[in-house]
Order: C-alpha cells, then sequence, then structure tokens
C-alpha cells in the first residue's frame, strides 16, 4: 500500500532522528548553531526536503561530484550547509566543490566567502570573469542587467564545473523562485515551464540540480539567519530583479497570507500534470480522440 506524503514525511523524521541518536558530531560549520528546539525543527525539516528531493529526482544517480554554486546570498549558503550536514552523516556519497563567480560588480568584497569558505574546511574554487562590463555594454540604460547577467554566470559554472570534473551543478532556487518561475512563464511567456529539479544541459555531459525545490524562503531566511552566514547583498551592481518577477513574487505572498498553505498546493500541482486536460497537442494526441463506434 502507498504511504501518504505525511506518513513518508514522519517516517523521514523518524530516520533523521535515528542518525542523530547515533551521530559523531555536528560538523565545525554547525559549531555555533542555535540549540533551541524551534532551530532544531527546522534543521530537521530542511534536511528531510533536500532528502526527497534526492529521492524524487533521482538526483544521486550516478552523481561522484558536484560544484555548488555559492553567490553569497542566502539560499546558497543554507545550500551548502545543509549538503554538507547530510555529507557529514554520511548521507550524501558525493564529493563537494564551492563555487563562487566573481563577475566584476562594483564594490564587491572579494574576501568574503574565500575567508569564510576557508574557515569551515570546505574545497572551493573562486572564478574572476568580469561578465558586468559585458552586461553594461550589451543592456540598454534603465533595464535590469538580472536575465543577461544570469545567463553568463550560468556559462562559466558549465564551464567549471567540467574543469573540476564534476558531473553535475548544484543550485540554491527553492520552492518561490520554482513558483515565481512557473508564474511568469504562464502570465508573459505563454507557455507551462518553470524550473525543473533535475535538468539535463544541452551538451548532455552535466546536470543541474535543485535539492532546495520544496523548501521555502521564509524557512532557508531564518536558517540563515540563524547560522550567521556572511551574508553578500544581491545589488552591488544597481540593478534588481525584474518588476515582473518582483510582481509574481507580491501575488503568490499575497494569496498565502489569504489562503495558507496555497504555495505548497502550488508546488504539487507542477509534480501531478493531466496532458489531456490541457491544450498541447504535441503532448496528447487529440486528433485520434474518439467515441467508440457503435454497434
Amino acid at each position: 500500500m502507498e504511504l501518504s506524503r505525511s506518513s513518508q514525511r514522519e517516517m523521514m523524521d523518524a530516520a533523521v532522528d535515528a542518525e542523530d541518536a547515533v551521530d559523531t558530531g555536528d560538523h565545525p560549520l554547525f559549531a555555533r548553531m542555535p540549540s533551541s528546539v524551534s532551530f532544531n525543527k527546522l534543521r530537521k525539516r530542511l534536511l528531510r526536503q533536500v532528502r526527497q528531493a534526492f529521492d524524487d529526482f533521482g538526483m544521486l544517480k550516478g552523481s561522484k561530484r558536484w560544484l555548488v554554486g555559492v553567490s553569497g546570498g542566502k539560499d546558497s549558503y543554507s545550500l551548502l550547509a545543509l549538503l554538507m550536514d547530510l555529507k557529514w552523516r554520511g548521507l550524501l556519497p558525493v564529493e563537494l566543490i564551492a563555487c563562487n563567480l566573481d563577475q566584476g560588480q562594483p564594490n564587491f568584497p572579494k574576501h568574503i566567502l574565500p575567508d569564510y569558505l576557508a574557515s569551515i574546511g570546505v574545497k572551493h574554487r573562486i572564478e574572476y570573469r568580469d561578465t558586468y562590463s559585458i552586461v553594461k555594454e550589451k543592456v540598454p540604460t534603465g533595464a535590469t542587467y538580472c536575465s543577461l547577467c544570469s545567463r553568463l554566470r550560468r556559462g562559466n559554472l558549465y564551464r567549471i564545473a567540467r574543469e573540476e570534473g564534476c558531473d553535475a551543478l548544484v543550485l540554491g532556487h527553492h520552492r518561490e523562485d520554482i513558483l515565481e518561475t512557473f508564474f511568469m512563464n504562464f502570465f508573459h511567456g505563454g507557455r507551462l515551464a518553470s524550473m525543473p529539479a533535475k535538468l539535463l544541459n544541452d551538451e548532455g555531459d552535466l546536470t543541474v540540480l535543485r535539492p532546495l525545490t520544496y523548501a521555502a524562503e521564509d524557512d532557508l531566511a531564518k536558517f540563515a539567519a540563524a547560522m550567521e552566514f556572511p551574508i553578500i547583498p544581491c545589488d552591488l551592481c544597481g540593478s534588481q530583479d525584474g518588476l515582473e518577477r518582483n510582481a509574481m513574487k507580491a501575488m503568490l505572498a499575497d494569496i498565502e497570507r489569504r489562503m495558507p498553505g496555497r504555495k505548497d498546493t502550488m508546488l504539487r500541482a507542477l509534480g501531478h500534470v493531466n496532458p489531456s486536460h490541457l491544450l498541447d497537442p504535441n503532448l496528447f494526441d487529440f486528433q485520434s480522440l474518439s467515441p467508440e463506434p457503435k454497434e
């Protein structure tokens, strides 16, 4: 008999509790973590959600070495910490390499990430590529830089992953990122698409993984604040994400405020698609659909 989602969560929580009972201690990264019950619950919830994403999307199949993108924001710091936590427990048999791409933004504090990563004993690579100048040259005055900046960053991360012998690039996109992207495509792109939890790149030699697919942005913000990560602001270049994404974020926040739990419901909907009840003839053969002839 198939277990309900709540039963699966309870079993996974019990497994984490059992692992804690025989744990030899925490990774040095967690040396100053809060000892409160609320933080312990938060940490366990995020760990459970990451492991659920591993299982649901086969993220560990064939994986040996991951390049973990670390921007200096709350999401990527939290991603790295949770992956290291699982690896410390013996639950992630993958080598991790943290990578930050310094894109030449004005006033970028170059010392923060290498100093922090070295202090917690994480293998890392800091790469300098002045993509900021390219973006400034290509993007019209007054427009946001984020889209082109992101594409240039992704291309460089693919290159670095290959140079480091990695089979996957791991990114810190979370539940809200996925939902916002879906609604941006829905309202402005005229298509049903979002950020997949697992993606094969165009060349077919790397996967892109998003282990925080089920994690809520609010939970990651609380986790990052409690862990006192040295956050680097995302607006150093003077540009912030476009008005369209901000509108989607505000819309989703308003829906969640009026109807708590809707974000989780919408995320589940992205995993339960019925092509015959949509309008895409490429996904469902409507042409051959006809009633059986009457005798």
